[in-house]
């Protein structure tokens, strides 16, 4: 029911806001920009997303057949399950579901979206094999889709072309700052989730992970950081990333043809889900982004941050961070919508202002909430979210919060 009123809410808020300023300031442009911004964000869920996802969905979801038939998918969840066996428990031990995830995640890691994403829609497909009440997610699929909002990427490659474009000293300056905060928030996701779930944490494979994994970052950061350059970091993030990707591409076609699998039926057989995937989830596009884009279009956030701006000021807290939370509050709901403050922010207050690289460090401090719910429970025709949502809200405030403390620390 969470998404129900939160659904409504959108409309209704931003209904009560065109109504105000219609009444109160005369503005007669309101409603209309409103029915135009959902006309556009109608156009673009089909055309610019679920379009372009069917041919990404294709293509992926037949490799992701290959890497099947190759045994690639069984020997990644047989590394992965003593982690993922305590805080999935839910899932059985050397389930397809687990190797799913496991390449969603390493997608998402080398910041490979349009990877990441038919990943983690077939991980979800997979989950969902596993749940015995088929329109709400079991706890496990709610592990794995905050896990997945939380955003954990090592380099944020995007927005750091994104600040090179728009002329920046050191276009790699936020690369530590969005590797911190996206951490937070991923630790903050699992706790959350884990304490809703009653998954003790406290286990010695658990935190030998995690311990792993931190130590791993930031062994990656201090390397990163005392013996490359700018140049260097771009471009080993460039070439690593897709290097991997191709490394998993080839791996999966030699280890099936070692197998004597006809590996161009194979990748047939799998691509045939693409096209049915992408129309499913059409619905739920279109009414996530139609509701973002009402109370976007109704002016709420310029509301919104007014309010920020004297609650802040009042409470005695510096207010440097306030120009910069469009993007934060825009994140949870749309990514393009949050790129587009980003690179607003950047032109409004410098490319390398305070303001300016703080937005880049939201953008990169968590991922669309709402969009990777409507479209992955969608995809599986999940209607009730139960806990989901609260959970990933918790995991972006945490980033958001853990993005304001290391930018000042770093920029300010």
């Amino acid at each position: 029911m969470s998404l129900n009123y939160i659904w409504s809410g959108f409309f209704l808020v931003g209904f009560a806001a065109a109504l105000a300023q219609f009444l109160l300031t005369g503005d007669t442009e309101i409603f209309k920009r409103i029915i135009d911004g959902t006309f556009d964000s109608a156009k673009a869920a089909v055309m610019d997303i679920a379009l372009p996802l069917a041919g990404v969905m294709t293509l992926w979801l037949g490799i992701m057949n290959i890497g099947e038939k190759a045994g690639a998918i069984d020997l990644l969840a047989r590394l992965i399950q003593p982690f993922f066996s305590r805080i999935f428990p839910g899932v059985p031990k050397n389930h397809p579901a687990t190797g799913h995830m496991v390449m969603n995640f390493s997608a998402n890691l080398l910041g490979l979206d349009n990877a990441a994403t038919p990943f983690g829609l077939k991980a979800m497909e997979s989950l969902q094999t596993l749940n015995p009440s088929k329109d709400e997610p079991t706890d496990a699929q709610i592990m794995f889709l905050v896990l997945h909002t939380s955003g954990l990427t090592l380099i944020p490659l995007a927005i750091m072309a994104q600040r090179s474009i728009l002329g920046a000293a050191d276009a790699s300056d936020i690369f530590i700052p969005c590797m911190i905060a996206t951490y937070v928030a991923t630790v903050t996701g699992i706790i959350a989730v884990a304490i809703r779930q009653r998954i003790n944490l406290f286990n010695g494979v658990v935190l030998s992970w995690l311990g792993g994994m931190t130590a791993a970052i930031a062994g990656m950061v201090f390397y990163f950081t005392h013996y490359l350059t700018k140049l260097e970091i771009e471009l080993f993030s460039k070439v690593f990333s897709n290097l991997v990707l191709m490394v998993v591409i080839a791996g999966f076609i030699i280890g099936a043809l070692r197998r004597k699998v006809n590996v161009y039926e194979a990748f047939i057989e799998g691509a045939k889900g693409g096209i049915q995937t992408s129309i499913t989830v059409i619905p739920y596009l279109v009414g996530m982004l139609v509701a973002i884009s009402v109370i976007r279009n109704a002016g709420v956030f310029g509301y919104v941050m007014e309010c920020f701006s004297w609650l802040f000021a009042h409470l005695g807290v510096n207010t440097d961070f306030v120009p910069s939370l469009p993007t934060a509050l825009m994140k949870p709901l749309s990514g393009s919508a949050a790129k587009a403050m980003m690179i607003d922010t950047m032109r409004t207050y410098g490319v390398d202002s305070f303001v300016g690289r703080l937005a880049c460090v939201f953008n990169g401090s968590a991922d669309t909430t709402f969009y990777i719910v409507a479209l992955y429970f969608g995809s599986v025709g999940i209607r009730k979210t139960r806990y989901a949502i609260s959970c990933g809200l918790i995991a972006d405030l945490a980033g958001v919060i853990a993005a304001i403390f290391v930018s000042y620390i770093f920029f300010h």
